[in-house]
């Protein structure tokens, strides 16, 4: 088992994470640029966009973008307090590729029916935080190659233990002979 936990270590760190530390300050960062984002959305006014010709649907789209960054912000946390957790991070991932897809639809109604200026400072401060959500895609494909390599491991060293066991002589006790038995 030692053997086992040793093989672990070493084959884990080959493809190395970056330090928790690290992690958590890169989940900050765009947390706080979240933040940032979210303020600006306060001045969006989808409801005032009807009268101009605006689809209605704005308006659910404002508040799916708010909750999502709220879940966001959940998952942030989360993924803080367990940064090796690869359903986590997938998380973190996915739902900031929600996050895109909802403002960049929003921010085209902005641009059409409230402000072109907020539109660009939306854009501008959604794109202040890329090169930190590539960094978290980044930890995201080494978190999986780290966590495939445990797997990979694992499996060989079940198989092993599997191998070892089928070559081991089988020794048959007479039931009516062992003594924890009477």
């Amino acid at each position: 088992m030692l053997a086992l936990g040793t093989t672990l270590a070493s084959r884990a760190q080959s493809p190395s994470l970056p330090p928790e530390w690290e992690v958590r300050e890169q989940l900050r960062t765009l947390e706080q640029g979240l933040q940032r984002l979210k303020s600006l959305l306060n001045g969006i006014r989808p409801e005032d966009w009807v009268s101009k010709g605006a689809p209605e649907a704005y308006e659910a789209q404002l508040r799916s973008l708010d909750n999502e960054i709220g879940y966001l912000g959940n998952s942030f946390q989360r993924l803080s307090e367990d940064p090796e957790r690869l359903t986590l991070a997938l998380e973190v991932w996915l739902r900031f590729q929600a996050v895109q897809a909802l403002l960049e639809s929003l921010n085209e109604g902005v641009r059409r029916y409230q402000n072109p200026a907020l539109a660009d400072l939306v854009r501008e401060t959604f794109a202040e935080t890329a090169p930190t959500r590539e960094k978290l895609r980044g930890y995201l494909v080494q978190l999986a190659a780290v966590k495939e390599a445990e797997l990979k491991v694992m499996h060989e060293e079940a198989q092993r233990c599997r191998t070892m066991l089928l070559r081991a002589p089988q020794t048959r006790q007479d039931p009516k002979s062992n003594p924890e038995r009477r």
